[in-house]
């Protein structure tokens, strides 16, 4: 469970961070803050995985307020003004959500933060199996959260992308490359421009072919080298 934390002086901004964050699983709203001191004074108690930040609020603008963490969460940031954008990247923000963002694009952005925070948290458990990765996806309006364990490759369809599993095939309107960069670089590769495979799930390798189960996914010249490196 990814529990989030809501900080904006704007009462419909809460509302629609609320609620694209009820359309998913696995995330628990702890508390929304109007103003930075009061998210100051909440986590002084209590601590989150996440929190969506604007930038513009009385008091304590968002930036200030996230320099004065010592070891802040991961944070999106959200706002109407674009011009902060590099400053936001300089302090290890996420994402940087800019008002208005529609459902899809929010999507992208939690799918980053999941995904580190996924990381980080095996990384501060020590003894502890590696926490589950996963990522959201769309097919539709059906939203599913897809264990990255069970991928077994993603493939190229015009302006889709098949992203097949043990148990399912999901198509998603995404370009190959924007999935690409929601999945572990050291687990997934390209392996074709309309392929790439995850590397636990292959069994074979013969010729210009990958074999995973019973599907044959083909090797572009120009990624079969480096693939076989990565293989030896």
């Amino acid at each position: 469970m990814i529990k989030y934390l809501i900080i904006d002086d704007e009462f419909v901004a809460h509302d629609i961070i609320k609620g694209y964050c009820e359309l998913l699983p696995n995330l628990e709203l702890k508390k929304s803050c109007f103003d930075a001191l009061e998210a100051l004074e909440y986590l002084n108690k209590n601590e989150v995985d996440l929190i969506f930040l604007d930038l513009n609020m009385p008091k304590l603008k968002g930036f200030e307020f996230l320099k004065t963490l010592p070891s802040p969460p991961k944070v999106i940031v959200t706002t109407a003004y674009q011009e902060y954008a590099l400053e936001g990247y300089e302090l290890n923000v996420v994402d940087y959500l800019l008002k208005p963002f529609g459902f899809e694009r929010f999507l992208k952005a939690l799918n980053k933060a999941v995904s580190s925070t996924a990381k980080l948290k095996s990384q501060n458990i020590a003894g502890e199996k590696e926490s589950t990765k996963s990522i959201f996806l769309r097919e539709n309006k059906k939203i599913t959260q897809v264990n990255l364990e069970a991928i077994q490759y993603i493939e190229a369809a015009g302006n889709y992308t098949k992203v097949i599993t043990i148990n399912e095939t999901i198509t998603v309107r995404e370009k190959i490359s924007d999935i690409l960069t929601m999945l572990p670089k050291d687990d997934f590769f390209q392996v074709h421009k309309s392929f790439a495979v995850a590397l636990a799930h292959v069994n074979s390798v013969e010729g210009n072919q990958i074999l995973i189960d019973e599907y044959v996914i083909p090797i572009g010249k120009l990624y079969k080298m480096r693939f076989m490196e990565l293989l030896k």
